[in-house]
């Protein structure tokens, strides 16, 4: 392989961990696979790069694992996709594990990224593996209601130790060759939970923004949102922040005074507002392109905060903060090349209850499961420092769980809670864990922040949103991202040469 091209190979692996943790709402998933194909655009003129330049690409794979690990009577199997980069790989060096998530993952998974930059100059082994239930890893009835109950994250976690012992047996692996696992935002939190359970299977973990504190409520995310809009290191602004509250507050008032013909009007909306549901999923519509503007601020081409904000509050003095709003909404419509705004509630209801597979791209209906059973991560704005609509409530979302599931509201609390207790939370009691987060991205309210031991520790970035150090480096970087990427490669040497010393 040619190592240069690699490192150029911009962040497609990336879709495979953090495209995540995202909430079910329609523009939320637009801005995602706007990221993704923007991000595709990029790698595409660099694999034709490499193409020309010649060496071995991976291969998708498959393993067959378990449907389910924890009742050896139920004999059923799934396919599991992984793939291999062995380019960079001595026999004595480690196994880099690419920890999978909500998403499928691809070939850049192994190709592409901080964590292959690293493997590259460690001589491993790269390893990545699809979460179970995503992409091509799921049976033709694997979304029925009988069988999603096998997804979860205790069943992905025996996955990666099974699949520990396949690439152990297939490579001829020794204890001298120490295996680090790395994910990021869902799978940052499985990275550290696999360090935590399977201590014995892999030496460290690095778990960049990994919301490990299951939360019913998630009301934080929001007042990160709102801070981060205020931040003038990535071009927000107290005055922005203030204009979107307004924005919002006028859509609420005209909604309460009945003036839906008139929204419907002035937000382009494909349908009629009539329905209180329909309501709803307007002002979550709207909300969803600030969400998704922070979350991932610069990784989709336009769409980052400064570029927001210019719109909130930049120009003249004259329109009012419900009238920029709306031009917001324009402007997204323009960038995604759409004519309206869908906020039909029943289309996006009947998505979620399609079992129809899809192998590429974010599993909807399997995240919205896992909130149900294990994580909840609802994203309210009950809270006064919410800068959007109180319809976005915890009622509404937990709604879905029986709409869809058959799920209680009343259970969801009571799994959250023991994902907590199993895991714990953000104060997980293990070692040779590395958390990473930035501070404005919203998932970073539930992870590790602060060094909590001296084999525990903690990154967090100012100035950057959710995963941006998993990317590869470029040129363009902030110097507090550039100088934590320093400090992670500085402590997965340090964890190797103290692997080889305790295995020597």
């Amino acid at each position: 392989m040619k190592p240069a091209l690699l490192r150029c190979c911009f962040a497609l692996f990336a879709l495979s961990g953090f495209l995540s943790l995202a909430r079910s709402g329609k523009v939320f998933r637009q801005i995602k696979e706007h990221v993704r194909w923007s991000q595709e655009l990029r790698a595409h003129k660099h694999l034709q790069l490499y193409e020309v330049g010649g060496g071995p690409w991976p291969k998708a794979e498959t393993l067959r694992q378990p449907l389910d690990h924890f009742n050896r009577q139920n004999n059923a199997t799934f396919p599991q996709r992984f793939f291999v980069n062995d380019g960079f790989w001595h026999p004595q060096g480690p196994v880099f594990l690419f920890i999978g998530g909500e998403s499928s993952i691809s070939e850049y998974s192994v190709l592409s990224g901080h964590h292959v930059d690293m493997a590259q100059r460690y001589s491993a082994l790269v390893v990545a593996l699809e979460h179970r239930y995503y992409g091509a890893s799921i049976n033709p009835d694997g979304l029925s209601l009988e069988n999603i109950r096998f997804l979860s994250s205790q069943q992905a976690l025996a996955d990666l130790s099974s699949f520990h012992l396949y690439i152990t047996r297939r490579f001829n692996l020794t204890r001298n060759n120490t295996w680090l696992c790395f994910g990021g935002s869902y799978p940052g939190s499985l990275s550290a939970w696999f360090r935590l359970k399977f201590p014995h299977l892999v030496f460290a973990a690095v778990a960049s923004s990994a919301p490990v504190r299951a939360q019913l409520d998630f009301t934080g995310y929001n007042k990160v949102v709102a801070e981060s809009l205020s931040n003038p290191v990535v071009g927000g602004s107290e005055k922005c922040r203030q204009a979107v509250s307004a924005g919002f507050r006028a859509v609420d008032a005209k909604l309460k005074a009945g003036n839906l013909s008139e929204l419907q009007k002035d937000f382009l909306s494909c349908g009629s507002l009539v329905l209180p549901e329909d309501q709803s999923e307007l002002v979550s519509n709207l909300a969803d392109i600030f969400m998704g503007t922070v979350q991932y601020n610069h990784e989709g081409a336009g769409y980052d905060i400064a570029a927001v904000c210019d719109i909130m509050v930049g120009g003249g003095e004259g329109e009012s903060s419900y009238t920029r709003l709306t031009h917001v909404l324009k402007d997204y419509l323009a960038r995604m090349a759409l004519s309206c705004l869908d906020c039909s509630f029943q289309k996006s209801l009947l998505e979620l209850q399609s079992t129809r597979l899809d192998p590429v791209g974010v599993g909807e209906r399997q995240w919205v499961y896992q909130t149900c059973t294990e994580f909840g991560y609802y994203q309210t704005c009950e809270d006064p420092l919410c800068p959007f609509s109180s319809l976005l409530s915890l009622s509404s979302q937990l709604q879905l769980c029986s709409q869809v599931f058959g799920i209680s509201s009343a259970s969801v609390g009571p799994a959250v809670t023991f994902t907590n207790e199993f895991y714990g939370a953000d104060h997980p009691k293990s070692s040779r864990i590395l958390f990473v987060n930035g501070d404005i991205d919203p998932w970073h309210a539930l992870g590790v922040l602060k060094d909590r031991s001296h084999s525990e520790r903690a990154i967090l970035i100012n100035g950057t949103a959710h995963c941006a150090d998993m990317n590869p480096t470029q040129p363009q970087d902030p110097p507090p991202l550039t100088l934590a990427r320093q400090q992670i490669d500085k402590q997965v040497g340090d964890w190797l040469e103290a692997a080889r010393k305790e295995f020597s």
